[in-house]
């Protein structure tokens, strides 16, 4: 929750400041980078720790058929990471596009309402063809996420790319790029949500 609160903080900042979603430089502000960067890094720390030393009991846990598993979860945090990048990655392939910023009609705030918003809306049933054997094991699940960030926080850090000019299309909607990484940094966060909601399950196993 202190992250989640930390992160709406930055967030209000970049808006004060009338930095989030400026598009009058081709590359990122100082304050754009830092803020995806620590979302980046808060959610991974916050996923690892939620999941660590659990038993493949725990990890399968469903209070019923239509809540998603601790295992779910992960494999669909991993699953979905990869995508978006994968789009985010054909994007910056192509032209620069900054004629359709008219276009655009979400803001970086409203990518992160909106994400939650669908991520309360799903079920297991909805995505179960999504994740159904993507993985072996929720270790391999894992192993797919930690590799992945590392990828993508290194990208953040050291990008140049025009990520405001280049945009993608997302279950909440078209978004440029740079949104696309709070994307899915705020997915990742809202079903980190999700897993702690089990935790903390009356009938979630004790081993």
């Amino acid at each position: 929750m202190l992250k989640r609160t930390k992160g709406r903080i930055l967030l209000t900042m970049l808006v004060i400041t009338g930095l989030a979603g400026t598009v009058n430089n081709s590359t990122l502000s100082n304050q754009e980078r830092k803020f995806a960067i620590a979302q980046l890094k808060e959610t991974r720390t916050e996923l690892l720790l939620s999941v660590k030393g659990l038993s493949e009991t725990q990890i399968n846990f469903k209070p019923s058929a239509h809540n998603w598993s601790i295992k779910e979860c992960l494999y669909h945090i991993s699953l979905t990471e990869k995508d978006v990048w994968d789009k985010l990655e054909a994007a910056m392939k192509e032209p620069a596009r900054p004629e359709r910023r008219s276009e655009l009609q979400i803001s970086d705030e409203q990518v992160l309402k909106a994400t939650a918003d669908l991520s309360c809306s799903h079920t297991w049933t909805e995505s179960s063809q999504y994740n159904k054997n993507q993985f072996q094991t929720t270790s391999d699940a894992l192993s797919n996420f930690r590799s992945a960030r590392a990828e993508h926080l290194k990208y953040v850090k050291t990008t140049t790319g025009d990520l405001r000019n280049h945009f993608i299309q997302l279950p909440i909607g078209w978004v440029d790029c740079y949104q696309a990484i709070i994307f899915m940094a705020a997915q990742c966060e809202n079903h980190i949500q999700l897993i702690n909601e089990l935790l903390v399950n009356p009938s979630f196993p004790r081993k």
